[in-house]
């Protein structure tokens, strides 16, 4: 079969820009075989090329495309709908499109023609240079006026001047290292558990406590608490367990921590384990008792957080003097009934009453005392840490 010499006659290359992204532009061309006979219905396979600079510069965007010619031999694509054509910046030179045909619509290409873009979209053109006022340039200075809204990814430089944009985790690390250096000192700072939750810490006379309730799940060498949901579980419970009000997590970790059992105490005695993070631990009778002469009266005004986001409207006269910032997350009875969210906050000393009860603080929604009492060691309770 005597094989036909084919060649592409280009008649138009026209552009539109549209309003979703990819922009593309059309491009239309005639086909003839040696004989200058119309290749007409047919498949045929295309690599498009755009080059910056000259007929023979550097490749910046290639697609390939098997379209049909119609009737006429004429055949019309678009180009643009691979990866990096929305990157092309128009204004930086000249820009010539080079298109490469096989006739039979496999990949042997044997049809070559390039031509120079004479004239680009001004859509794509102005979403490159910036040309137009207001549009983003990807090189140069530039003062943007209004809101802009992006799409996609944008990567923005290590800032250098105190102006400058930053990434969020610029940002991350950043605040990771302001709080590293606050957990050093441990006064009215920070300090972080073994789970990497922060908690804010006060200095109260020659104390320094935490001025948040413990939410941990787990000892400080990692080893993990049990997680007791069941009521009739949590009441025959012997291990040292925890849980969150309500078992809603959602809701009432970050604002009241968790509740615990007494024996998570018992167990940092007899296991050397400690619920509390290293250089921190569960104060006891007579350290709480250290804070509340301290305070002197009206000490549970002074230690409750102000107003009634978490507490009760009985709470009018609440000051948080000292900082302690008690709110009331309740506690769970023997039996596993969730009680006094609202009005109540329930602390553990580490200290034993005579068993099965231990020593413990409550502060009610319009206590000025802070009540020292003993109770179960089977209920679930707030923990505040103390600093060695």
């Amino acid at each position: 079969m005597k094989k036909l010499l084919m060649y592409l006659v280009v008649i138009s290359i026209t552009f539109s820009a549209f309003a979703q992204s990819p922009q593309k532009m059309s491009y239309q061309a005639v086909i003839r075989d040696a004989s200058n006979a119309l290749v007409t219905s047919h498949a045929v396979g295309m690599r498009i090329s755009i080059l910056q600079g000259s007929v023979s510069g550097t490749v910046v965007y290639t697609e390939t495309q098997t379209p049909t010619t119609n009737a006429n031999g004429l055949v019309t694509i678009e180009i643009g709908g691979g990866t990096g054509f929305d990157a092309i910046n128009w204004a930086n030179g000249q820009y010539f499109i080079k298109t490469e045909t096989d006739p039979t619509g496999g990949t042997s290409y044997t049809i070559t023609g390039t031509n120079q873009l004479l004239s680009v979209p001004y859509s794509l053109y102005s979403t490159a240079s910036g040309s137009a006022t207001d549009a983003v340039k990807l090189t140069g200075d530039q003062t943007i006026a209004g809101n802009k809204t992006f799409t996609g990814r944008t990567t923005v430089p290590t800032p250098v001047n105190g102006t400058d944009a930053v990434t969020k985790a610029y940002a991350d690390n950043l605040k990771n290292i302001i709080y590293e250096e606050m957990l050093n000192s441990g006064f009215n700072g920070f300090i972080k558990d073994i789970e990497g939750n922060y908690y804010k810490t006060i200095k109260i006379g020659n104390q320094v406590w935490m001025a948040e309730n413990l939410k941990t799940t787990k000892y400080n060498d990692g080893t993990a608490l049990e997680l007791v949901t069941e009521d009739g579980d949590w009441k025959y419970q012997n291990d040292p367990a925890y849980c969150w009000y309500n078992n809603d997590a959602a809701a009432y970790k970050k604002c009241y921590g968790a509740l615990y059992k007494w024996n998570v105490m018992d167990y940092y005695e007899s296991h050397g384990r400690n619920i509390c993070p290293a250089g921190w631990h569960v104060p006891t009778d007579a350290e709480w008792t250290t804070l509340t002469d301290y305070l002197g009266g009206n000490a549970g005004f002074k230690l409750k957080e102000v107003g009634t986001a978490y507490w009760d409207s009985y709470n009018t006269e609440a000051t948080n003097e000292s900082g302690f910032t008690a709110r009331p997350g309740g506690s769970r009875t023997e039996n596993g009934i969730f009680i006094s969210e609202g009005s109540g906050c329930f602390w553990w000393t580490s200290t034993e009453y005579a068993s099965p009860y231990a020593w413990y603080r409550r502060i009610g929604s319009n206590d000025a005392v802070v009540t020292r009492s003993n109770i179960a060691k089977q209920r679930g309770l707030s923990i505040r840490c103390l600093r060695d």
